[in-house]
């Protein structure tokens, strides 16, 4: 029978499944293909750069061009430092390429318990437990530890990883307006009712730059019995006296539940992430974190890559000095010649157009002058909020940034940004 269907159809019966299958196919693809098509002729497509350099202040680009980066999330310029390269080819060479498993079966080295000892010193915490990524850090924080009995109270602008993380957990959740005490208060108050409360938060909001007022949070959750937790991803090795987050620019060392973060920012711009604090609340996310559970081992080149860095972070301030002097710098000359940027207590200087499609259209006129900037629009930021982002670093020398400066004067002036 099937030698007769194929000799009468002439094709195989592989072949009438691929030509069904792509039937199958047809429609979605052209939903997609249409979709796709208005997101560019709205001029809002995604397009990849790539670099054929380390990264750092100035990059190499494939077709051999040069470029200042000033998007990338490397505040500290350590991306492509040699002694954190050195340590990652070290741990290499002692302790292999990768796990080929998760923590519990066989998949922890020594390496990875000395990389969460330094997490915990540098954060002044009792314990700390690695994941793939601060992603998978705040995807596996809220489900071990509540239940439909709990309350998670967000504020708005959390990362797209603490949202997530909350719709896998069945607490009661709770969402205030941007740093917005008040509506914080309100809900805190809302959530008596509910067993366990927990204020999540971002350190520092990636999108407009500003801190989280953690000592105000505090004396709230201790107000209201909760338990805090915050997002360190872009405010760890960037604010404070010294770098060391939000917990040191507030004082409010012993009130913060939990930490999470990243060693993909400051911390060397490579992968991996971790959730920090109380031993009791770490010793349940090793039993029950499913990220952590059911994800391999970070490799040992980047555990060691990141001792070294907060090697280097505890032996001197000299990056993040550096950091805070580029950053009041630039800010200062980009008011002083009539941009309107967000207030930014960060390394991240949102400078407003409020227009999408002006915003793509800004980006990749700095990208012809040479300067990487990206445009940020709906929905990563609200409707009419489109902006630059520029993401300053330690890297960045004063002919950098002076740079980049004259280029969002000329860009801004031929685009009727400013006069």
């Amino acid at each position: 029978m099937t030698i007769f269907y194929e000799k009468c159809s002439g094709f195989s019966i592989f072949e009438t499944e691929l030509l069904t299958n792509i039937d199958m196919y047809g429609k979605f693809q052209k939903h997609l293909s249409d979709e796709l098509a208005a997101i560019k002729e709205a001029g809002l497509y995604k397009n990849e750069r790539n670099i054929a350099s380390p990264q750092s202040a100035e990059i190499t680009l494939e077709d051999g061009s040069k470029a200042l980066n000033f998007c990338a999330n490397n505040y500290l310029g350590l991306a492509d430092n040699p002694r954190i390269v050195k340590a990652a080819k070290a741990a290499m060479e002692e302790r292999g390429y990768g796990m080929s498993s998760v923590r519990f079966i066989c998949g922890t080295q020594d390496i990875h318990k000395r990389l969460e000892k330094a997490i915990s010193d540098f954060f002044k915490t009792e314990d700390t437990i690695l994941y793939a990524s601060c992603f998978d850090a705040n995807g596996g924080v809220f489900e071990p530890l509540l239940t439909a009995d709990d309350a998670i109270i967000s504020d708005s602008l959390n990362h797209a990883s603490i949202i997530d993380g909350v719709r896998l957990c069945k607490a009661v959740r709770y969402r205030y307006a941007n740093a917005d005490m008040a509506e914080l208060e309100r809900c805190l108050q809302e959530a008596q009712a509910q067993r366990f409360r927990i204020i999540c938060t971002d350190g520092v909001f990636s999108m407009d730059g500003n801190v989280a007022p953690m000592d105000k949070i505090c004396d709230l959750a201790e107000k209201y019995d909760a338990l805090v937790m915050v997002d360190e991803s872009h405010s760890a090795g960037v604010v404070g006296p010294r770098g060391r987050g939000v917990a040191e620019l507030y004082g409010c060392y012993g009130r913060i539940d939990i930490f999470t973060g990243t060693l993909g920012k400051a911390f060397g711009g490579a992968v991996g992430g971790f959730t920090t604090g109380r031993k009791e609340i770490i010793d349940m996310l090793r039993q029950r974190s499913r990220p952590y559970l059911f994800s391999n081992s970070i490799p040992a080149m980047i555990a060691g890559a990141a001792i070294e860095t907060f090697r280097i972070l505890d032996e001197s301030d000299e990056l993040h000095d550096r950091l805070v002097s580029n950053v009041s710098y630039f800010r200062d000359r980009m008011l002083a010649a009539g941009f309107d940027i967000k207030p930014t207590q960060s390394a991240i200087c949102a400078v407003m157009l409020y227009d999408a499609p002006l915003s793509q259209k800004f980006a990749a006129a700095m990208a012809r002058e040479g300067i990487f900037v990206t445009g940020f629009y709906y929905p990563v930021v609200p409707k009419g909020q489109a902006r630059i982002r520029v993401q300053l670093s330690a890297a960045h020398k004063k002919e950098h940034l002076d740079k980049a400066i004259e280029a969002f004067v000329k860009v801004g002036k031929e685009l009727g940004v400013i006069k």
